[in-house]
């Protein structure tokens, strides 16, 4: 048993180069999607008063999720490019002339897909949802507790999305000139607040703009008559809801699996629970497509005849199969969460290719009864 378990010297060469291709492609892919999707809270720190640590913090928390969905896809690309390198270089055609079976050239790709596979399960059952819940707890903190540095003189700033905040002048003192506040928050009372002055009182929580010299108004619904009310002092709460006590709804990609496949009624609406189940069987499924592509990538350069100015069909081809099946995951997972009953589909689209690949691989080895253990450890 050890013996079969003990790596010879080609598999640790050939498995170096897998794993130095998927540490700098992986990397660097994750380096260029955080950069661009980061750009979208560079206001928040040029315009808005957030410090660099924060804006690090935020979008730090976005690289779990990115490594996980990437991660099969690297993995594919680095098996297929590293293996056509071998084959271009002769490396392929001195092994198999020494010996060597489809599976002992196939097995350091698939241990870096079992290893990749591994990582992506403990990212999506553990560290993606984990990180998630972070990043929306602190976006939410940003949104509801620091509104004082989101407001901008003479622009609309979009406090929530049922509560909008204009301030004509900031003085020096903090003091607020020209107040208006749309307030959506409470569906049947839609308020607009006027005030001459205001300023920021000290909270913990939820902040809080004590307004001077206003006015609130407000159309009866059932009446259509515009409630006009004066007053020389108000307080308004600034944040998503109507009370002082702002909750936050947690949605699927932030709750773990038990919540998942057991969701809680008082939280979780009925029509809702198909689609948790689907975010379920996603994250167990999903690290298996890093050995179906992996399979599907040895198979495009371990089969066929070899030629001696290299095939470009055939990669080709395993390029067009995982689009496909990248494409059918989705289609799956969202005919999935309609329909319940479709939700195995969801294991069949990760599983039957990796398996149909290893079949059209390995199963003429077996019917000629090869041993492929013995020539490795000869060569290790």
């Amino acid at each position: 048993m050890l013996s079969a378990l003990r790596l010879g010297q080609i598999d640790r060469y050939m498995l170096r180069q897998l794993l130095v291709a998927l540490l700098a492609s992986t990397g660097g892919l994750v380096a260029l999607i955080w950069l661009t999707q980061s750009l979208r809270f560079i206001d928040l720190v040029v315009n808005r008063g957030l410090s660099m640590l924060v804006f690090l913090q935020l979008t730090g928390l976005l690289i779990p999720g990115f490594i996980a969905v990437i991660l099969p896809i690297t993995t594919y690309v680095v098996v297929q490019f590293v293996y056509m390198r071998f084959a271009g270089d002769r490396e392929i055609t001195v092994m198999r002339s020494a010996g060597l079976s489809p599976f002992a050239l196939a097995r350091p790709a698939l241990i870096l897909a079992a290893l990749a596979a591994l990582s992506c399960l403990f990212l999506d059952v553990w560290i993606v949802p984990h990180a998630s819940a972070a990043f929306r707890e602190e976006q939410f903190r940003i949104r509801n507790r620091m509104a004082a540095f989101l407001l901008q003189d003479g622009v609309f700033s979009p406090v929530s999305e049922d509560l909008t905040v204009y301030v004509r002048k900031r003085d020096t003192d903090g003091t607020l000139r020209g107040v208006l506040i749309d307030d959506r928050r409470q569906k049947n009372a839609h308020a607009t607040i006027l005030a001459r002055r205001g300023r920021f009182l000290p909270s913990k929580d939820a902040p809080r703009l004590l307004l001077l010299e206003g006015t609130r108004q407000e159309i009866d619904q059932k009446t259509g008559r515009l409630n006009i009310l004066t007053f020389a002092e108000n307080v308004v709460e600034l944040t998503s809801t109507s009370k002082g006590n702002a909750q936050r709804f947690r949605d699927a990609t932030e709750m773990s699996l038990g919540e998942l496949l057991h969701p809680d009624p008082a939280i979780v609406s009925p029509r809702d629970v198909p689609k948790f189940e689907v975010e379920a069987h996603r994250r167990l499924s999903s690290p298996f497509t890093a050995v179906s592509f992996a399979l599907v990538a040895l198979v495009a350069v371990l089969r066929g005849a070899f030629q001696r100015h290299g095939g470009l069909l055939r990669p080709f081809v395993a390029v067009l199969v995982v689009v496909g099946l990248l494409a059918l995951g989705l289609v799956v997972a969202n005919l999935a969460s309609r329909f319940a009953i479709l939700i195995p589909l969801i294991w069949v689209e990760a599983v039957v290719p990796g398996m149909i690949a290893a079949s059209v691989l390995f199963v003429p080895e077996l019917r000629r009864g090869a041993h492929p253990r013995a020539i490795v450890e000869r060569l290790a």
